[in-house]
């Protein structure tokens, strides 16, 4: 039997070796939101459903201004000179003033949006960003190519989607980055 161990002890990566531990092994622990129980208010005796207990995930509280604040976004703008470029582009606080941007925001509820889209899972914005590039897709091979109107169709449908995705996708990157752990 000692034989047998010594000789088939050499089918074993030195890596995943029982006997042996490498220095080389990483553990990664990727957590998500644990699962709880939790107690259903509106819940009401009947013949059908669930329990008075539903399985949910922990709520995870996220205050995007105070992580902000303690990666130094601002001071980094500055640093950056983005408020410079962007002013040569055109894009001044009177213009901004002058489209009523801001009153805009907050008749369309972007605001609660925004702080809605900061608690929120970050692969959940990645996972809509893919829908929307499949419909861009889609756009392009259903809407037939027959007159340029249709063309205009075509793009502007497929470039609006696309846009979609791409935003969400990199608001994604940029949310996990803000919510990972120090």
């Amino acid at each position: 039997m000692a034989a047998i161990t010594a000789s088939s002890s050499h089918l074993f990566h030195p890596c995943i070796s029982p006997s042996k531990p490498s220095s080389r092994t990483t553990i990664i622990a990727m957590a998500t939101k644990r699962k709880v129980n939790k107690y259903d208010d509106s819940w009401k005796k009947q013949w059908y459903g669930a329990g008075i207990f539903f399985e949910g995930s922990e709520d995870v509280s996220f205050d995007v201004v105070k992580k902000l604040e303690k990666k130094k976004v601002l001071s980094g703008v500055e640093k950056a000179g983005l408020l410079s470029k962007a002013e040569q582009l055109g894009l001044t606080l009177s213009s901004i003033e002058e489209l009523g941007l801001f009153s805009k925001a907050e008749e369309l509820g972007l605001l609660s949006l925004l702080d809605r889209v900061a608690g929120s899972s970050p692969s959940a914005l990645a996972s809509v960003a893919l829908p929307l590039l499949v419909a861009a897709l889609a756009a392009i091979v259903i809407i037939p190519d027959d007159s340029p109107v249709l063309v205009a169709t075509q793009v502007l449908i497929a470039a609006a989607l696309a846009a979609g995705a791409a935003g969400l996708f990199l608001g994604s990157v940029v949310l996990g980055g803000l919510q990972e752990s120090d």
